[in-house]
């Protein structure tokens, strides 16, 4: 029977096991702590714990939150440059009748392609060939990231606490955060981020050429999937070798190695440009600023203004896009306030337990290179400050210096001695612990999703953006289309007053190939038309305003 807050004597009992779990290892703490110390040296077991710890927690979940199915046409265009790639293109041929096909963030001339470079879309494209899935891109993306992040620790702090940075990393941004459960990238920069900052102390002190061969796949693949943070990013380089000049000239022995990397990507995205958009200088973005009006350009330059004629729906965006930004030049001001709006976003990369931590971080500046840490977050925060909309994953580079701070507050903080009393360690531990309890409080709730705990709590989660059966309507929609036969047309009809963002066209990098194919309901006599160019497909009209959205049979008297 329920009683308090509608929870059962079985969900009583669970947060009650989960209650002494979490005193059982306040009460081991002494034990982890020994067997992680010993753990904690051994660099390649490290790793390999925390590359299968976020991929084996989130599998544990698929019973009720499945592979995450893409909502947002930034995923879509990911995916369709993942696509694209697995075909062995950079690039796809201009769709015939291309009017039909139009949607965000993708090309029609003078190629079919997405707008987006091809880092992200890379990272896909691996797993959808080694595992079928392109969310196996997503998995690998994170426990990447996650490993390497202790491995960047390594370099700036102990064993111990690459360790305990390292665990954070996969509490913070593995099963239940966005990135593990979406396509539009934050895993991948940040693991490129690692790359870079890892090597950056290893090549200052030993000058090796393994350590800059890593730098400089850290940089490529981040200007291989952010172009324009890159920029960013070697200035952060730049800036840690400045005060290091004694060092240069050993430096310049290992140069060549790296620069024949960052040149291979320069290269990539020369190639990719030519193949997308006819220019080896016209990125695929600023073409469809060009011809669509979006995505926004900086707040320094002028709105782009669209010469193609625009759906419905584009237009809607178009006019959103300028709402970002406004029609108001910019001021110091208007950027001052859109930076301290900002701000609140940032609480993403930290468990509120942290705050304590990054408290006792701002006590360790005194340290040059803790100073440069610093210095590098606030040089990504003003530098993603020009575009009209954040994301997180904008900053994802400096993702492991968040963590980096967690860990160098918590190091400062148990040094802290009150009375000769070890009172800041202990102060840490618990920091620690109420991290992980965080953490495992609301996994449990995921784990056992149907509950009445977890129905309750559900509202009250931030930030973590795992599935709950969501998308529903594309799921639902998804499964009707699986029990229909054959090779099929769907015809996508917007009633006037359509959410514009709930767009349904997108299609694979071949759609000719393709057993659905997603199409513009642009009438009858089109439709007729568009038959001949793809024949013996069964068509079907989608009305996604529909409640439930409704899929049905065309009928037309135009039928052929």
């Amino acid at each position: 029977m329920p009683g308090f807050l509608g929870l059962g004597a079985a969900d009583l009992l669970l947060l009650l096991a989960g209650a002494l779990l979490i005193a059982g290892v306040f009460a081991a703490r002494r034990w982890v702590e020994l067997r992680a110390r010993s753990l904690a040296p051994k660099t390649g077991w490290c790793m390999l714990l925390l590359a299968v710890l976020p991929i084996a927690l989130r599998l544990l979940l698929l019973s009720h939150h499945p592979v995450p199915s893409p909502d947002i046409y930034d995923e879509f265009g990911h995916l369709l440059v993942a696509d694209t790639l697995r075909h062995f293109r950079l690039a796809n041929p201009p769709l015939p009748r291309p009017e039909f096909f139009e949607t965000f963030f993708v090309l029609q001339q003078p190629t079919y392609s997405s707008i987006y470079p091809i880092g992200q879309g890379l990272a896909l494209a691996l797993g959808w060939t080694l595992f079928g899935l392109p969310w196996g891109g997503v998995l690998l993306s994170t426990a990447a990231f996650c490993a390497l992040c202790y491995w960047m620790l390594r370099g700036w702090t102990s064993p111990e606490w690459a360790l305990a940075g390292g665990l954070l990393a996969v509490a913070e941004f593995g099963p239940l955060n966005q990135w593990m459960n979406s396509y539009w990238g934050g895993t991948f920069p940040a693991m490129a981020g690692c790359l870079v900052f890892g090597a950056l102390p290893r090549l200052r002190d030993h000058s090796r050429t393994c350590d800059a061969v890593l730098l400089a796949v850290g940089l490529a693949l981040h200007w291989l999937t952010r172009p324009f943070e890159s920029l960013f990013l070697f200035l952060a380089v730049a800036l840690y070798f400045a005060p290091y000049w004694r060092a240069w000239r050993r430096l310049a022995k290992v140069a060549p190695e790296a620069a024949l990397i960052l040149a291979t990507a320069c290269a990539i995205t020369f190639f990719h440009n030519k193949a997308v958009t006819g220019s080896w200088t016209t990125l695929p973005e600023k073409l469809s600023q060009e011809q669509y009006g979006v995505p926004a350009a900086l707040t320094f330059q002028a709105n782009p203004t669209p010469t193609r004629p625009l759906t419905p729906q584009q237009a809607l965006d178009y006019r959103m896009q300028l709402g970002f930004r406004g029609t108001r030049a910019e001021t110091l001001r208007s950027y001052l306030e859109r930076l301290e709006y900002r701000v609140r976003y940032y609480r993403f990369f930290f468990f509120p337990p942290l705050y304590l931590a990054l408290a006792a971080f701002l006590f360790t500046l005194r340290h040059d290179r803790h100073g440069w840490v610093a210095l590098t977050c606030l040089l990504f925060a003003l530098g993603v400050n020009f575009f009209p909309a954040f994301q997180l994953h904008y900053v994802a580079a400096v993702t492991c210096l968040f963590v980096l701070m967690s860990v160098a507050g918590l190091e400062a903080l148990s040094r802290v001695a009150v009375r000769a009393q070890p009172a800041g360690a202990d102060a840490a531990r618990l920091i620690l612990l109420l991290c992980a309890a965080q953490f495992l409080f609301w996994y449990g709730l995921h784990l056992f999703d149907n509950s009445a705990v977890s129905l309750a709590m559900r509202p009250y989660e931030t930030w973590d953006n795992i599935n709950h059966g969501n998308p529903e309507r594309r799921i639902f929609v998804d499964r009707q289309l699986a029990q229909i036969p054959g090779r099929l047309l769907v015809l996508v009809h917007y009633r006037p007053l359509h959410i514009f963002q709930d767009e349904w066209v997108y299609n694979s990098a071949g759609p000719a190939n393709s057993r659905i194919i997603w199409a513009r309901d642009l009438g009858p006599e089109a439709t007729r038309q568009l038959l001949q160019v793809y024949p013996g497909r069964t068509v079907l009209m989608f009305e996604p305003d529909a409640r439930p959205p409704r899929l049905s049979p065309w009928m037309s008297s135009a039928k052929p």
